[in-house]
């Protein structure tokens, strides 16, 4: 890529990987990176987890897999307006949830509770575990040997308690360094897109109205601007149209402010970056009303009955099927008894944590239901 701004990351400024390999023929570090990423099994498994909806709620809620697809769009088309690595920040953007668990938030929230006297479960770091350590796929390594500036993204955040283990990867957090830009990038662009697009599912299931989200500044403010100009518009359409308003606001307010940040800081290259404050960010009035709009979702979306409900379930399976893996390791798939052979817990964790929404159900009936399989 030609046209970066020299406090970007490229491939001659990147760290590179843990194990030396040849460079590629054809496309650059970073596209190997988002390539590896996409052929992973971790990858194909976010199809069938939670987003907010668990998944058998319905075939057009988001999954986890439709919503890395979406922060890969939003922040792939900024950084481009950035001059930064627009292959980098993909990467970053499909890789942030692959160590999601299964239930979304609910899932995670479990596991860390069952894990909590062996170090607990916390999905950034289980994702950078996915991708350094659980992936099967290269004969040389295990994992998928990513650039240090990808698997950098991927760990958008961690205690310091964990940081001191992690070597390399996790001195940013002990020495209050800033990750790259594009690392900056995707983590808001995730931000972006799932309040956004749970508001869109929101609305699709019922469990919030438009008439609530009329009292949301940045929702009102996009739905009047279309009353106006579209007053036939109604139903789905006025309501993608709005969705699809704000989002367009918050990215173009999100390149315009990080702009004035970066031009600011007089940044001369990557080392710049990193010993700055955060310099990717909204301005003042956009960040408040993207605190409201996340503020309207926890109270009204997130606590919502019907959702507090499968939460609990979720919390239920997970917990079961730690505690009975955990009493009988001989219960768990050949391979992960013989990893439990050496880390127990851990071994427990990585399998439930890679399981999808419907086969965590099903692995739940399978164990504890008298029926037949």
């Amino acid at each position: 890529m030609n046209n970066l701004a020299p406090y970007a990351v490229s491939s001659s400024n990147s760290r590179g990987r843990r194990i030396m390999e040849a460079s590629p023929d054809g496309r650059s570090e970073f596209q190997r990176d988002r390539d590896r990423i996409i052929h992973s099994t971790a990858f194909r498994r976010l199809e069938y987890k939670t987003q907010v909806f668990v998944n058998h709620e319905g075939d057009l809620f988001r999954t986890r897999l439709t919503h890395s697809l979406e922060v890969a769009q939003i922040s792939r088309s900024i950084a481009r307006n950035l001059f930064l690595n627009e292959d980098l920040v993909e990467a970053i953007s499909l890789a942030h949830d692959l160590g999601h668990t299964p239930f979304g938030h609910a899932g995670q929230d479990a596991l860390n509770a069952c894990m909590k006297d062996y170090g607990g479960f916390e999905h950034n770091l289980q994702s950078l575990r996915v991708v350094d350590v659980l992936e099967e796929r290269y004969a040389a390594f295990d994992g998928l040997n990513l650039c240090y500036e990808t698997r950098e993204g991927i760990l958008k955040h961690v205690t310091k308690k964990y940081a001191q283990n992690l070597g390399e990867i996790g001195k940013r957090f002990l020495t209050n360094q800033q990750p790259s830009l594009e690392a900056q990038l995707a983590n808001l662009a995730d931000e972006v897109a799932y309040n956004n697009h749970d508001v869109d599912d929101g609305l699709r299931s019922g469990l919030i109205t438009q008439a609530q989200l009329e009292d949301v500044a940045l929702f009102s403010r996009h739905l009047t601007q279309i009353k106006t100009q579209h007053p036939e518009l109604a139903g789905r359409r006025m309501i993608h149209e709005t969705v699809r308003r704000m989002i367009n606001t918050l990215a173009n307010d999100l390149t315009h402010q990080s702009i004035i940040n970066i031009k600011n800081a007089k940044l001369g290259d990557l080392a710049d970056v990193r010993a700055s404050p955060p310099l990717i960010g909204f301005s003042d009035g956009i960040k408040k009303e993207q605190q409201a709009l996340k503020k309207f979702l926890r109270e009204n979306l997130y606590t919502h009955y019907h959702v507090v409900r499968m939460s609990n379930k979720a919390k239920h399976t997970v917990e079961r099927l730690f505690n009975i893996f955990n009493s009988d390791i001989k219960l768990l798939p050949h391979k992960y008894q013989i990893k439990a052979r050496l880390e127990k817990q851990q071994a427990i964790a990585d399998y439930i944590a890679g399981m999808t929404d419907r086969f965590a159900i099903k692995e739940y009936r399978r164990i504890f239901a008298i029926e037949e399989d």
